[in-house]
């Protein structure tokens, strides 16, 4: 991937509904440069889809956060299986690093929150967690 695609990635990613005329402009190329790169980026399968993301999607949960748990032992993907069994589990990462896993949550009210980690702070095999509240998202992938 040269300069030129990161730049249409880029200019994508900011605006992915672009016409051809205005990312040709953006970048300095033709219209026929950026619709053939454009093509073999999603025939490469570095570009596999385009999405919208909408005002619902983010206000779905008015109240978000990350957790992170450290896990004791061999126990993790047991802890993934109950992780993954609870509603307001909206994705689990595994990571390295002082954490093991980070959980995305969200949840209608803070109380709401409260006991959807205290209940992951219960499972057998978390042995430590930090959690933050997400207050504004720029940028998010769905």
């Amino acid at each position: 991937m040269d300069d030129t695609d990161q730049a249409l990635i880029r200019a994508l990613r900011h605006d992915a509904r672009a016409s051809l005329s205005a990312l040709s402009d953006q970048l300095g190329v033709s219209r026929t440069t950026v619709r053939a790169r454009i093509e073999r980026l999603q025939r490469q399968g570095d570009i596999i889809g385009f999405s919208v993301v909408l005002k619902g999607d983010v206000a779905q949960d008015p109240v978000r956060g990350l957790m992170m748990i450290a896990v004791e032992g061999r126990g993790a993907e047991r802890i993934q299986r109950q992780l993954t069994g609870l509603t307001e589990v909206r994705a689990v990462h595994n990571t390295n690093g002082r954490w093991d896993m980070i959980i995305e949550i969200g949840t209608a009210t803070l109380e709401d929150l409260d006991r959807a980690l205290a209940a992951i702070r219960r499972l057998e095999g978390v042995v430590s967690s930090e959690t933050n509240l997400l207050l504004s998202t720029r940028k998010s992938g769905r």
